[in-house]
């Protein structure tokens, strides 16, 4: 990717993505990973490391890859003594200034095994909109890509405000995937794929495939994970999905349990199919 201006993605007669089905992604040049709070803090916080040797094992074969993570709130409550998390913004900043310094750590001891280097990247819905930070962002991403360096992308939680701002790191991660010209985004939670209602709903069925524009009707999709700790759900997968796809990259939707075999293109999760990208 050039410093100065978009991504350049390997791409199919009329502008179609590489990746075109699951087993194309372990083809990809340029990936999307989006977790979950309830996937890398608390109780879950030992998953970081498989999560790292996932995204070290696309890194080896070549491909620049793009964490975007959520957690620095959930994380930072330990710290100050919460048992849930805050619902006044005073707090849930505090809680993000704390836990963010202590999620990156854990992401760069993990990363060190792998002898690979984080770069912090914190973003606002403000940054995205405006074009003088929004190129900032791209060029600094960009740059940070061509040395080797894994971005770990997550909102600016402490300044951000509740009026301004991006709702969900799904949104955020299909921004990121759009603005680096990624070639596919993997967004993990704690569920295995999409269904066609709650999975712990009697005749809740699977989605495999999601072609591009499908309007999903008569599917039903729940809240916030079990855990408590996140701001996203199936929903908001969903709308992030959409988003991405019709911009011109696809998307796999899966369990944090399942990012390396989703990395190396194994028939997993919800894929939608993207739009020719523009």
């Amino acid at each position: 990717m050039s410093a100065e201006g978009p991504a350049e993605t390997l791409l199919r007669p009329g502008g179609e993505p590489v990746v075109a089905a699951r087993a194309d992604i372990a083809l990809a040049r340029r990936i999307v990973v989006k977790v979950g709070s309830s996937s890398i803090s608390g109780e879950a916080a030992h998953q970081i490391e498989p999560l790292v040797d996932a995204l070290a094992g696309a890194h080896a074969r070549g491909a620049e890859v793009v964490l975007v993570s959520s957690g620095a709130i959930a994380t930072g409550m330990p710290h100050l003594r919460l048992d849930s998390r805050p619902t006044d913004l005073a707090t849930q900043q505090a809680a993000a200034a704390v836990g963010q310094n202590v999620l990156i750590f854990r992401y760069q001891q993990s990363l060190r095994r792998h002898d690979i280097v984080a770069g912090q990247v914190l973003l606002t819905a403000g940054d995205m909109a405006d074009p003088t930070p929004r190129s900032n962002a791209q060029r600094a991403m960009g740059r940070l890509l061509e040395l080797g360096i894994l971005p770990i992308v997550n909102e600016n939680d402490t300044v951000a405000t509740q009026e301004i701002r991006f709702g969900d790191n799904d949104r955020l991660a299909a921004l990121v995937s759009e603005l680096i010209g990624a070639d596919v985004l993997v967004l993990l939670s704690d569920v295995d794929a999409l269904y066609t209602r709650p999975p712990h709903e009697p005749g809740a069925v699977r989605i495999d495939d999601v072609p591009q524009g499908d309007d999903l009707a008569g599917v039903t999709f729940g809240d916030a994970g079990a855990a408590g700790v996140g701001t996203g759900g199936a929903g908001t997968k969903v709308a992030a999905a959409r988003y991405a796809a019709a911009a011109g990259t696809p998307v796999l939707v899966t369990s944090a349990a399942n990012v390396a075999s989703a990395l190396n293109g194994a028939s997993v999760g919800t894929f939608f199919a993207a739009a020719p990208r523009r």
